[in-house]
């Protein structure tokens, strides 16, 4: 279950500000909707895979004990 600020929220701020675990979460969520956004749906879905991609990806670059390679929003 995704704990954080919902999208009202982070609508106010920019993406580059947004934590990674936001990002994965609102992409996992709007990709699966997306024959059914409308423009701006799809721009904001757009601007949040342009910030993923900004940022090289979510993957992780080393995995320890406590943490996986893979962003989690759980």
């Amino acid at each position: 279950m995704y704990v954080g600020r919902d999208m009202t929220e982070l609508s106010m701020i920019p993406k580059d500000e947004w934590k990674k675990s936001e990002l994965a979460f609102f992409h996992h969520s709007l990709q699966q909707i997306v024959p059914y956004l409308n423009t701006e749906g799809q721009s904001i879905h757009r601007e949040i895979v342009e910030e993923i991609e900004n940022r090289g990806g979510l993957n992780r670059r080393e995995a320890d004990y406590t943490h996986g390679t893979k962003v989690s929003y759980d």
